[in-house]
């Protein structure tokens, strides 16, 4: 089972991602805005540090793609990493997550398809709790 979180934070400039998979330590993605375009960092249970960049289209955003710019703690491109994500936001409630994980010139492509769950009391609105 996946479960993530996605909370606004730091005055509302930035998106936290957590997410949480069976068998897997969790993984957190911080999204925030450059220039026109989205910027990525990834927090990556193989201890590096994968750094992405989205330009949304015009209009109604349904996909964002992200490309690999660099990663800290990568000494070598060859060295395992996530290359690439690409959010599918289907509706409100659903997005899709595809994460391309790339070691030794292989991709290896790892699909969520995530779900909102129902708001509580304690969920402000600020928060997004999905899982698949």
């Amino acid at each position: 089972m996946v479960k993530s979180n996605f909370k606004l934070m730091v005055s509302g400039t930035a998106v936290v991602e957590t997410l949480n998979h069976s068998g897997v330590d969790e993984m957190v993605t911080f999204y925030t805005v450059d220039g026109d375009r989205i910027a990525l960092l990834h927090f990556c249970p193989t201890n590096n540090q994968p750094r992405m960049r989205a330009t949304p289209s015009e209009g109604d955003i349904k996909e964002l793609a992200f490309s690999f710019e660099g990663a800290g703690n990568h000494p070598s491109t060859e060295i395992g990493h996530e290359h690439k994500l690409v959010l599918e936001f289907q509706d409100n409630d659903h997005i899709v997550e595809r994460w391309t994980w790339r070691a030794k010139g292989k991709d290896t492509e790892m699909v969520y398809q995530l779900a909102r769950k129902a708001r509580s009391s304690s969920n402000d609105g600020k928060n997004m709790i999905v899982s698949s």
